[in-house]
């Protein structure tokens, strides 16, 4: 059996993305999403929520390139002075610090408490968690997100660790590079299902659609579903439209936003995954 979740990240960022994601999701295959509780849209993405219950909705767990929730004396070890008190955006530095202890777990943990929690204040059913850039791959990071997933009720959280053969971007030299990365930081991904299991949590087989962010096209998209192992896979996905509130937004994901949601709406998309017997599934459906 093979199942796929296609959850729409950014949820929240804008209020365009905010009509793409839900379009994907009524006009396409999109099963999920993930909310930014810390966003600009986000009393929209909440409205646009519980006006289509059957979108599962996580929390997207922001501890980088964005803003806190909490004061930044509550979360020092996240934040940059120099940046305004805002969580750091250079994804490299916030992996050094991780992997060299300078994080404080128990600063971790009371943020995405904080974000968890408005979420669920506004009335959303948080199905998982996952983070923004998949800072949780990170054992430092990992395990403070799980207890406050545990300490919240959620019992769910995206495996980020992908799986793409490399003969499907052989023929695409800008993706070896995020390909490379993807490969080693795949070491951690044994630390991840030990955790995982020791704290009773579920998640998926992996994840879809890394190494392929911000570069997905219709071909590459056809040879990743169409090489879909058994079991069960998120997609990861950003759909959303290209207009001068997103053009405001620290992003490096932009046309290709667009690009992702006529696939996502795309007839041909669904009859694809009909030919490949693949089942659309949300985190609602995990156990």
């Amino acid at each position: 059996m093979r199942r796929l979740i296609v959850n729409a990240d950014d949820f929240g960022l804008t209020l365009g993305v905010n009509r793409a994601i839900i379009e994907a999701h009524t006009q396409g295959v999109v099963t999920s999403a993930t909310l930014m509780a810390n966003s600009a849209a986000f009393d929209d993405a909440v409205q646009l929520a519980h006006l289509h219950p059957k979108l599962g909705v996580g929390c997207h767990l922001v501890l980088v390139d964005g803003s806190p929730l909490l004061s930044p004396s509550e979360v020092s070890s996240l934040v940059d002075r120099r940046q305004g008190n805002q969580f750091r955006r250079d994804i490299s530095g916030f992996a050094f610090r991780a992997l060299a202890g300078r994080l404080d777990e128990n600063e971790i943990e009371a943020e995405a408490t904080a974000q968890i929690r408005k979420l669920q204040a506004a009335g959303i059913q948080v199905s998982h968690v996952d983070t923004h850039k998949h800072t949780h791959l990170f054992p430092a990071v990992l395990r403070p997100v799980l207890r406050a997933a545990q300490a919240c009720g959620v019992k769910a959280i995206r495996n980020p660790f992908g799986r793409v053969a490399f003969s499907l971007i052989a023929g695409r030299p800008q993706l070896w590079k995020r390909y490379g990365e993807v490969k080693v930081l795949n070491v951690l991904s044994r630390k991840f299902h030990e955790t995982i299991h020791a704290a009773g949590m579920v998640t998926t087989d992996g994840s879809l659609g890394v190494v392929a962010t911000g570069a997905l096209d219709d071909r590459l998209f056809q040879l990743i579903l169409e090489n879909l192992p058994e079991g069960t896979w998120e997609f990861v996905t950003h759909p959303g439209y290209n207009d001068a509130a997103l053009a405001s937004v620290h992003t490096r994901l932009r046309e290709s936003r667009e690009t992702e949601l006529r696939l996502l709406t795309s007839p041909g998309t669904r009859e694809l995954l009909n030919q490949n017997g693949i089942q659309l599934v949300s985190y609602r459906d995990l156990r």
